[in-house]
């Protein structure tokens, strides 16, 4: 005997719309983790991996940008090639230099959500203006940088003044092109649904 089930909503629309996007997410971070170019003042390449997470904040918002973030690291962790250069597994989570940087894109993801939206609730990011949206993604960049460097020194046994020098310094031009670049995609986002 089969039970009538079309009055049954076991996930609201709106919550499974929110869990597509973010798996979406998630795996344009593994697809940005695959363009990379190697940077000449330290071994971390330079990758497209934080335009995603600028982006994921951006559009998701704080909650739904964070927990793209760390599907995107549990893809990762259980051995989903979507890491930097095609890296998987729990050891890029636990020891690898990079570990600083993965661990804060959920956090990151996070306040540039909150900055752009003004918190916790989802509003229009297309309204945000430009320094809104700069500076959410400076404060994002902060985030990165900080545990980046914080992970890079206690992985390759460093002082942090070094690993500053080389897991953050060294990567501000490409910070400032890739903030650049999501400006520019949130507007022409913008334009293009107006």
């Amino acid at each position: 005997m089969a039970a009538p089930t079309d009055s049954v909503e076991l996930v609201g629309d709106e919550v499974a719309g929110n869990v597509a996007r973010a798996a979406l997410f998630a795996a344009v971070m593994g697809a940005f983790a695959y363009v990379s170019f190697p940077n000449p003042v330290s071994p971390n390449p330079v990758t497209l991996q934080v335009l995603g997470v600028f982006l994921a904040g951006i559009m998701l918002g704080p909650a739904w940008g964070a927990a793209a973030m760390a599907l995107y690291l549990v893809a990762g962790a259980v051995g989903a090639p979507v890491f930097s250069g095609g890296g998987a597994g729990l050891a890029y989570l636990i020891g690898h230099f990079t570990l600083g940087y993965l661990w804060s894109y959920p956090i990151a993801a996070f306040v540039v959500g909150a900055v752009v939206h003004g918190g916790l609730e989802l509003r229009d990011y297309g309204r945000a203006s430009v320094g809104r949206l700069v500076g959410a993604m400076a404060l994002g960049t902060v985030v990165i940088y900080a545990l980046g460097t914080v992970g890079f020194a206690v992985v390759q046994d460093v002082g942090l003044v070094e690993a500053f020098l080389v897991s953050a310094v060294a990567f501000i031009p490409a910070e400032a092109l890739k903030i650049a670049a999501a400006v520019g995609i949130v507007r022409s986002d913008a334009v293009a649904a107006a």
